[in-house]
């Protein structure tokens, strides 16, 4: 089955898109596989950070004043 893919225009830096394209070469990928790997990796990222702020939900959150209070209880500051 063929991968269905779409064609958007994207605006580089010039020093961006001259290092991509080296790398390009050297890796004997194109460009768009490149910024394809490189945008699915970034949204993976996200998906974890997600998935831990969801299991963290729970938790108790502390205000700044909190935490500055607990760490001069503690001695840490």
């Amino acid at each position: 089955m063929a991968t269905l893919t779409k064609r958007v225009t994207i605006y580089f830096d010039t020093n961006l898109h001259k290092a991509l394209r080296l790398k390009s070469v050297e890796t004997s990928r194109s460009v768009s596989e490149l910024v394809n790997d490189a945008v699915k990796e970034a949204l993976a990222e996200d998906s974890e950070d997600l998935k831990a702020f969801e299991e963290r939900a729970p938790e108790h959150l502390m205000s700044y004043e909190e935490m500055v209070k607990r760490l001069k209880k503690d001695g840490r500051i």
